[in-house]
């Protein structure tokens, strides 16, 4: 059985897109799954779409992400280079033309853009695209040899039959055939002389041996081009997984603007790759079971290609966060406190142990900028209505909790050890010595030393961080508000 090779051939164009991604994973877990080779080619034919530091970007995700690739323009396995246009200094692209030319599959085009112009035009996918009328294709042999003479302008066109169909094998879609008289003689070769993106990725695919072809069902429509290459050439064509559609809430194609389109954007808003990773997974596959959370190495033993859905997959942001909330709560500490630092460093500016502030918000966050709205009133104490003190299931108003805080405030100024455990000892004492409830006394202190409904922590966590003088100044604020009310 021949060793499945995958490669992931993405364009320097900028951002990882979310549908890039998804095709790297799935090509990164189809092959090791069964133990095979993933690949990384760089597809740099496109000149005009090139992106500085866009190279950089794809070895970074694929880092971050811990899709480790076995061969790429870093590491060779003998069937490089890796950079199409690396590979293009080598002849290969024209050589195969060339090789197309003489078997009668492809030809030399000569048209000028006025002529172009003047073809008759289809609607295709909701864009209009010329096809053209194979006007060339009956230049002679001394035609053609006196126009490549003179040094007039050229393409190389492939040469598709326009009777009868042709057919080709999707793993997810089947059997799918296409009459010839729909596929337009596309260009193999630019007039640059570069190759066209489908032109390359049949000729690479075949000279680096790949067995499995994943990619956006957007392709199904150029697939039987690929497969009359294949064809003509008389090579094997590969395996073909086209993935389904990922789409916003709105049912429509993810695009760039959305905002969490790139996994770079993704990073940026406070998600962590192994949750994007883990999430972005189940974007059209689903394991046997309804289980959701996955390690890369547990991806990789349950992944099997076949359980790929057909249907598009909506890309929710609501789902993310909480998967990401939960690889947030299984984090070593210390990795967590390392990354949650400059988010706390951002809000607060005072000398607070913020170790415990960390502590206290790590089970309460979805994504890490979430922090920064749970902290803010340790720095300072904001305005609040003393109607917050009323509250039906504590059973407390405004009256009870003006004594609760006038009785506590002399037992706080004469505490010395102001840790939780100290702290929460004391105020259970008086909690004892009234017979009320431990909410009665604990609702009253806590909006006192927050200025808060919900805080990430109890009263006397919170005590514990802000210290002595600042719980005993806020305390007093609260009664002073209640005096008032």
């Amino acid at each position: 059985m021949t060793k499945i090779r995958t490669r992931y051939a993405p364009s320097p164009t900028g951002k990882m897109h979310v549908g890039n991604l998804r095709s790297a994973l799935y090509e990164f877990l189809i092959a090791k799954h069964e133990g095979g080779s993933f690949m990384l080619r760089i597809e740099d034919t496109d000149q005009e779409r090139y992106v500085e530091g866009a190279v950089d970007i794809i070895y970074r995700t694929l880092e971050k992400t811990g899709m480790v690739h076995d061969e790429g323009p870093d590491k060779d396995g003998g069937v490089g280079p890796y950079v199409q246009s690396e590979r293009m200094k080598t002849g290969i692209y024209m050589k195969y033309a060339k090789e197309l030319i003489d078997k009668g599959e492809a030809y030399y085009c000569f048209c000028d853009k006025e002529r172009l112009a003047s073809l008759k035009t289809e609607v295709v996918e909701g864009k209009e695209i010329s096809i053209y009328d194979k006007h060339c294709l009956s230049l002679s042999k001394e035609e053609v040899e006196a126009n490549l003479k003179a040094g007039k302008p050229f393409v190389i066109r492939q040469n598709n039959p326009t009777e009868g169909s042709t057919t080709f094998h999707d793993e997810l879609y089947g059997d799918i055939t296409v009459e010839n008289a729909e596929l337009d003689d596309m260009i193999l070769i630019k007039s640059d002389g570069y190759p066209t993106y489908n032109f390359a990725n049949v000729v690479d695919d075949h000279t680096m041996n790949i067995t499995h072809v994943v990619r956006g069902n957007e392709y199904l429509s150029s697939s039987p081009k690929y497969t009359r290459l294949y064809e003509a050439f008389g090579w094997e064509t590969p395996v073909y997984v086209h993935l389904p559609l990922i789409t916003d809430e709105n049912h429509k194609k993810l695009a760039k603007r959305s905002g969490h389109a790139s996994f770079e954007d993704l990073l940026e808003q406070g998600f962590l790759a192994e949750a994007v990773v883990n999430y972005i997974a189940l974007l059209g596959w689903s394991p046997e079971d309804n289980r959701e959370i996955f390690t890369l190495d547990e991806l990789i033993k349950e992944f099997d290609y076949h359980r790929i859905s057909k249907s598009p997959a909506v890309f929710d942001i609501v789902k993310l966060r909480w998967m990401n909330g939960e690889y947030i709560k299984a984090m070593d500490f210390e990795a967590f406190y390392e990354m949650a630092l400059p988010y706390i460093r951002e809000v607060l500016h005072k000398e607070l142990d913020f170790r415990k502030i960390a502590a206290m918000v790590k089970t309460r966050i979805e994504v890490f900028p979430d922090i920064k709205e749970l902290i803010g009133f340790f720095d300072t104490l904001p305005e609040y209505d003393t109607a917050m003190y009323a509250h039906k299931k504590m059973k407390t108003t405004q009256e009870t909790s003006l004594t609760v805080l006038k009785e506590v405030l002399p037992m706080l100024e004469a505490q010395e050890d102001y840790s939780n455990d100290a702290l929460y000892q004391l105020l259970s004492a008086y909690v004892a010595e009234k017979e009320v409830k431990n909410g009665y006394v604990m609702w009253p202190i806590r909006t006192a030393v927050s200025g808060l409904q919900m805080t990430p922590a109890g009263a006397t966590e919170i005590m514990e961080v802000l210290g002595k003088e600042e719980t005993l100044s806020r305390i007093r604020k609260g009664i002073e508000l209640l005096e008032h009310a």
